[in-house]
């Protein structure tokens, strides 16, 4: 069992408070190989001598460079760093250093992504409506290879939606923002693999995160991810996508951003910029398979009624800064 793989039984123990067997599976070596650290009132696992057990997300940069001198650290040189109160002490933008993904948005009922939005939301923003009846949501599979909360996998089903006031003019809006790179969206679910990705999420973002399994694999032609059911252990849905050829490597800077209402029941929004450093896209439909099953999540995304897929992604490479959601004026 190595470390990362550790972590994740201890922290999958901790966090759904029933299993016992499975922090007690580690053996006394893997323990001495975790540090709990309390964030919030909630005790959460992370690999000892972690970036995260040492920084508290806010590592130096040259301590990135020494442990990882080949990733290019040259656009985070340009961002400075602030300490916040996200219900805990805190430094944003969260980096990551690392990373890939797939994304994949299909159309979906409409009336059915307005009823899942709460009332105070709508308010501000509108699903984006792409054809009478229809919305679109985005379900992006990330890998977070090395980042400030260490690594972790996670998987993003959101709506796809106008900005905080403005109008939604449908395909004009959704043509602006993808001519600008700058997309906004309310977040359905968030599952993630680590215990400290989920309380970071909650305590400090409000999002709809819950701790379970995700497998991550890889062979020369496709990326997979495998999303478990956290109550019954089994495998709830897949996510495979194709390896496309002729990627880009020019950088590209997209910029996502979220509204949803935070404890207190304001309105907030935060966002992150990502920099694309080798990507590609494509509208055929074999470049992505969902397979669902009866679990849960698969049971929600049926719920939405997903029609075509619009679109696919595949960034096998790029680099992202998170930020702390403010509240709207």
């Amino acid at each position: 069992m190595n470390m990362r793989e550790m972590v994740k039984v201890i922290g999958i123990g901790i966090g759904l408070t029933i299993s016992s067997m499975s922090v007690q599976s580690a053996t006394e070596q893997d323990r001495q190989d975790v540090s709990i650290i309390d964030i919030a009132g909630h005790q959460v696992p992370v690999a000892k001598g972690g970036l995260y057990d040492r920084f508290r997300s806010n590592p130096p940069l040259s301590v990135i460079l020494q442990e990882a001198p080949d990733i290019d650290l040259s656009w985070f040189e340009g961002i400075q760093k602030t300490k916040v109160d996200a219900g805990f002490e805190t430094y944003s933008p969260n980096f990551y250093y690392q990373n890939s993904r797939i994304t994949a948005v299909y159309t979906a009922d409409l009336d059915r992504l307005k009823a899942l939005m709460p009332a105070k939301v709508l308010e501000s923003i509108q699903p984006l409506q792409i054809w009478p009846g229809r919305g679109m949501v985005a379900l992006t599979a990330y890998a977070y290879h090395y980042c400030d909360n260490d690594s972790y996998n996670e998987i993003a089903l959101s709506i796809i939606t106008s900005k905080p006031g403005n109008s939604s003019w449908g395909p004009f809006t959704l043509m602006g923002q993808s001519m600008s790179k700058d997309y906004s969206g309310y977040v359905l679910k968030l599952p993630v693999d680590t215990e400290l990705a989920r309380v970071r999420g909650v305590v400090g973002y409000n999002l709809p995160k819950w701790l379970t399994q995700i497998n991550y694999s890889q062979t020369d032609k496709t990326i997979r991810f495998e999303i478990f059911d956290s109550e019954t252990g089994k495998m709830d849905l897949a996510i495979q996508g194709e390896k496309l050829e002729d990627l880009s490597s020019n950088e590209e800077f997209v910029t996502n951003s979220f509204t949803n209402v935070d404890a207190q029941g304001r309105l907030i929004s935060g966002y992150a910029v990502s920099r694309q450093l080798s990507h590609g896209s494509t509208m055929d439909d074999d470049a992505i398979k969902l397979t669902l099953s009866d679990g849960s999540f698969s049971e929600y995304i049926r719920s939405l009624d997903l029609g075509e897929m619009v679109k696919y992604e595949y960034v096998p490479d790029f680099q992202s800064a998170l930020y702390t959601p403010k509240p709207l004026q």
